[in-house]
């Protein structure tokens, strides 16, 4: 039995991104819905990348799902982390293995992967710097609670479950079981709202996950405002407390407010120019949750995670160099 101590423990959609450049008239000629992620079967998102093709040819492929990425920037900033997905043994599954393992994040897919066809995603960008994602789950959608480890969750110190796995009645479980497990075991557990579509069509399915409560909620203010349907970020933040004993909700440009169970922080953005948003959410959650399993507070913990999703929003892709990682740990956590 391992006794490898993991700061975090994350579930999601395990997905390799391909992400591409593009102009508001490729959006409206395709007619999907900016800024948010969209479901799409196989023949749809393919239909979406010959159109793509035509359109540009600078693509750029990595391994991504939103708590993925987390678990890698915690990784990269220092953590020991695990990762619970689903991926196929086919070549994007296999490319998705060696890309967490490189970042240094155990897995339940390193050995042993079922046949089939793993996730992917588009992810379009444009000139405002938004995401928009076109997503075929494939494989992911078939997460379940055969792929939890809970030798490692025993031994972990946060969880962390991404609200996209809501769509999907098996991943809903898993995250259900992983909560409880989590729970069961010592660990803090944080959850994400993921993203508003999720918020809108799933928000049962949501409340379902979080339970009868969770440590920590994870939500930027649009998210938060609809599922509590408020219409202030302080009207949503007095409803959420309900849901976690601390919430964090980023707002973008203009930094993030924090509940940490006695005192409000607010914590104010970073100066920079974005070409990029995707990631942004999932490295500041990274950022955040390395600093509470290191032993810093709120007060650091939220200055430090803004300025990591600074950084990432100013050049293409969810991640930023390795090198930054170790800089912005210098700067902000170390004295």
């Amino acid at each position: 039995m391992s006794t490898q101590r993991y700061h975090l423990y994350a579930i999601g959609n395990a997905l390799v991104d391909t992400e591409a450049e593009v102009d508001e008239s490729f959006l409206a000629q395709t007619g999907i819905t900016k800024g948010v992620m969209t479901l799409a079967d196989h023949d749809e998102q393919q239909q979406l990348l010959r159109a793509l093709n035509k359109h540009t040819t600078t693509q750029k492929h990595a391994s991504g799902g939103s708590a993925a990425n987390t678990a890698i920037a915690a990784s990269y900033f220092g953590a020991r982390t695990f990762y619970s997905c689903r991926v196929a043994n086919d070549a994007t599954g296999r490319f998705y293995v060696q890309d967490l393992q490189a970042a240094g994040v155990a897995t339940n897919m390193a050995e042993n992967r079922p046949d089939g066809t793993s996730g992917t995603c588009v992810v379009m960008v444009t000139p405002d710097a938004e995401r928009t994602m076109y997503t075929h789950l494939a494989i992911s959608a078939n997460v379940s609670a055969d792929d939890l480890n809970e030798d490692a969750i025993r031994n972990s110190d946060y969880i962390y479950i991404e609200g996209y796995l809501v769509s999907s009645d098996s991943a809903r479980a898993a995250a259900c079981r992983l909560r409880d497990l989590g729970q069961q075991h010592g660990a803090k557990v944080a959850l994400t709202l993921s993203d508003p579509a999720m918020v809108q069509f799933f928000r049962d399915g949501l409340k379902e996950m979080i339970g009868d409560g969770l440590e920590v909620l994870f939500c930027n203010e649009e998210e938060a405002k609809q599922f509590t349907e408020t219409d202030t970020i302080e009207a949503a933040l007095a409803a959420l407390k309900a849901y976690a004993k601390q919430v964090i909700i980023t707002r973008g440009a203009n930094g993030a407010i924090a509940w940490d169970g006695n005192t409000l922080h607010e914590y104010e953005g970073v100066p920079v120019k974005a070409v990029d948003t995707t990631g942004a959410g999932d490295l500041f959650a990274g950022a955040f949750l390395y600093a509470l399993s290191t032993g810093h507070d709120f007060a650091a913990a939220g200055p430090f995670a803004c300025h990591a999703a600074a950084q990432v929003v100013t050049d293409f892709g969810p991640r930023i160099a390795p090198e930054r990682y170790a800089e912005l740990l210098n700067q902000h956590l170390r004295s």
